[in-house]
């Protein structure tokens, strides 16, 4: 009798669990800590959890003592993994869509202190016409020998923030091309708690405000300086034109609470809008399909995103997170 009760206990408390980690918004936990890390590797989880389903219906099946509990436990685990994959199936892997007549095209690389090298994010940009690079963990120096790397390509960047020389994986930059006029960094709408972030306007009032952003880490130690970090990014996709791109360090999962008509707050995530959102960004060294999408590019319903990719040629170039492209037409 007691192992009977202390086996169903055990069976809710894994349903509870598993529950959580599949659709912790739905209880509003998705900004908890343990269950924002989980979540986080929502592929990750998902292919434990079927390595345990095929252990669980092995011993049910070897085993008449535990037969029940375990084929329990298979139950259980087998929702899990339906859940997960229907929800990562709904985000999509694209393939990735062709844009090339695109008006606006958004590049954003956290490059861990520059480790790629100015060239090669230079080329890539080239390569990409990227009109707005952002760059986190990327100093000032290093935006600036990017931007003369593409001015020597035929293409003239403004260079915005960076600072942080000393520790390169504070500072933030963004590149903004000529061609969409005169940018000026503002301090308006403040900084990000940990980590640097930059936010710039048109000097003319005419055009989108351009964000390259960067949230803290979800660490224990961080939790409060990351959740209000995203509410920061929130409050500028509030804005009524807005392109906000970066690391954000968060999935569409941790910012299920901040949407307001959007997928953060009035901003629309340019790789769910093209079905690529379950491509993992980060790390680098883990398979994209089974990585995290934590690198975005949102904006406000004035663009219309076109294609997005996850650039995954660039695995073994220094960085841990990979490059990012949106491309955007204005909305009519």
């Amino acid at each position: 009798m007691i192992a009977r009760l202390l086996a169903a206990l055990a069976l809710l408390a894994l349903a509870a669990v598993l529950f959580i980690a599949a659709w912790p918004q739905l209880l509003g936990l998705e900004q908890a800590s343990v269950v924002a890390q989980i979540v986080s590797l929502r592929a990750v989880a998902a292919g434990a959890a079927v390595v345990l389903l095929v252990v669980f219906v092995v011993i049910a099946l070897a085993s008449r003592t535990v037969r029940r509990f375990a084929g329990s436990v298979a139950v259980l685990l087998l929702a899990f993994v339906l859940v997960s994959a229907a929800v990562l199936a709904s985000r999509g892997f694209g393939p990735a869509r062709s844009a090339d007549e695109a008006s606006l095209t958004v590049l954003s690389w956290n490059t861990l202190g520059g480790e790629p090298g100015a060239q090669a994010v230079a080329e890539i940009a080239l390569e990409q016409g990227a009109d707005v690079v952002t760059l986190p963990e990327t100093a000032r120096s290093t935006a600036d020998e990017i931007a003369a790397a593409m001015l020597a390509g035929g293409r003239q960047m403004a260079v915005l923030g960076g600072g942080d020389e000393e520790l390169e994986a504070r500072a933030t930059s963004l590149l903004v091309s000529v061609e969409l006029g005169e940018y000026a960094v503002t301090d308006q709408f403040g900084d990000t708690s940990v980590l640097h972030s930059v936010v710039a306007l048109p000097v003319s009032g005419e055009g989108p405000l351009l964000a390259a952003v960067h949230p803290v880490a979800p660490v224990p130690s961080r939790m409060d300086e990351w959740r209000a970090d995203l509410d920061w990014a929130a409050e500028l996709c509030r804005q009524p034109d807005a392109i906000v791109a970066g690391d954000f360090n968060a999935t569409l999962d941790h910012l299920a609470g901040l949407a307001d008509g959007g997928d953060l707050a009035g901003c629309h995530d340019a790789a769910r809008v093209t079905n690529m959102a379950g491509v993992g960004t980060w790390p680098a060294w883990l398979p994209a399909p089974l990585g995290t999408p934590i690198d975005h590019v949102f904006a406000t319903d004035t663009w219309r995103a076109r294609a997005f990719t996850v650039l995954t040629d660039f695995d073994d170039a220094g960085s841990d997170h990979r490059p990012i492209v949106a491309r955007f037409d204005r909305s009519e």
